[in-house]
């Protein structure tokens, strides 16, 4: 097995912040979620691309889970760092907050997995290096994401079957 380089988990950390104004939200007065899904994977790209140094792809986003709504007001804040390494692909943990300033209440709003791959000049899949847990956050993202690859994996089989299943209906 070849030795690939390693880097701290806490080395891709990435952090984007921003006001919630009023065009950034639907008529409840709340974050559009496909905003705040474009910011995730914005902010998670940066992550892989830290680690990667190099041209990453979205492979997958396992899931957004909306956990508490970002008002009009607010400050989002996405977290994003890179929680496990194959040999050339990255999952990804991101984590939503959202503040108000006025009260300095702070809550998680979202919780998101992504996966990217990392990319040559001739586009085709690259070795990344391994990534070293140091918290026990750390630990604990990175441990269970084995798990969350095993259901990844799954979950893409089905979407493939549904998908020649639904080439074969006409519209």
């Amino acid at each position: 097995m070849e030795d690939r380089p390693k880097k701290y988990m806490r080395e891709t950390r990435t952090v984007k912040t921003s006001y919630v104004f009023p065009p950034d939200t639907n008529h409840l007065g709340t974050l559009f979620g496909g905003k705040l899904m474009a910011y995730i994977d914005d902010t998670a790209s940066i992550a892989a691309a830290k680690l990667a140094r190099c041209t990453v792809v979205t492979a997958s986003t396992d899931s957004v889970d909306f956990i508490a709504p970002i008002r009009v007001g607010n400050v989002v804040t996405v977290e994003a760092m890179v929680s496990r390494t194959g040999r050339t692909s990255m999952e990804v943990f991101v984590k939503v907050s959202a503040e108000d300033l006025k009260t300095e209440e702070i809550k998680i709003a979202a919780i998101s997995f992504l996966t990217f791959v990392a990319l040559d000049e001739d586009g085709k899949p690259t070795p990344v290096p391994e990534i070293i847990p140091e918290t026990d956050e750390e630990r604990w993202l990175n441990q269970t994401a084995i798990q969350r690859a095993e259901q990844r994996v799954l979950r893409k089989q089905q979407s493939e079957e549904l998908a020649r299943y639904l080439s074969k209906m006409p519209l």
